[in-house]
């Protein structure tokens, strides 16, 4: 196709940014999930790998994960190109597979945790996406 036969209103291809908004709200809820685990550990709140955590301590996890979530929805909604709503979710969606897959392969570990605890990640997951992606757009609007 020659330029004078693209269309003038056809947008730039922006599958970079979309791939980099994604993975960086991704990679964010990764570091701070994990960053989170280790200080817990290194301050004896949350016991050595080898010992298993009370609910409570479960709880606290899944506390600050949805916070994290709701936090990496809203950095790839800020970073998206366009349609900031969709990116989120799409991170959320990845992280609803990832968490549901964890599910899967924790559920016969009691090891791992009590039942409920993946499944509430796997619950968590996309509305985390949705209220982080909800304040982008409010802050979108109120700049």
């Amino acid at each position: 196709m020659t330029d004078s036969a693209m269309p003038i209103n056809a947008p730039p291809k922006r599958l970079g940014r979309s791939i980099f908004a994604v993975s960086a709200g991704f990679v964010a809820v990764v570091i701070l999930s994990t960053g989170t685990d280790v200080v817990l550990r290194m301050l004896g709140i949350f016991p050595p790998l080898e010992r298993s955590m009370s609910n409570s301590l479960f709880l606290l996890a899944t506390v600050y994960r949805t916070i994290y979530g709701i936090v990496g929805g809203y950095l790839t909604a800020r970073l998206a190109p366009g349609k900031p709503m969709k990116h989120a979710l799409i991170g959320g969606a990845i992280g609803f597979v990832l968490a549901a897959l964890g599910a899967a392969m924790a559920w016969n570990h009691p090891e791992f945790g009590p039942h409920w605890y993946p499944v509430a990640l796997v619950l968590t997951a996309m509305p985390g996406a949705w209220i982080g992606g909800r304040l982008a757009l409010t802050r979108q609007a109120t700049d």
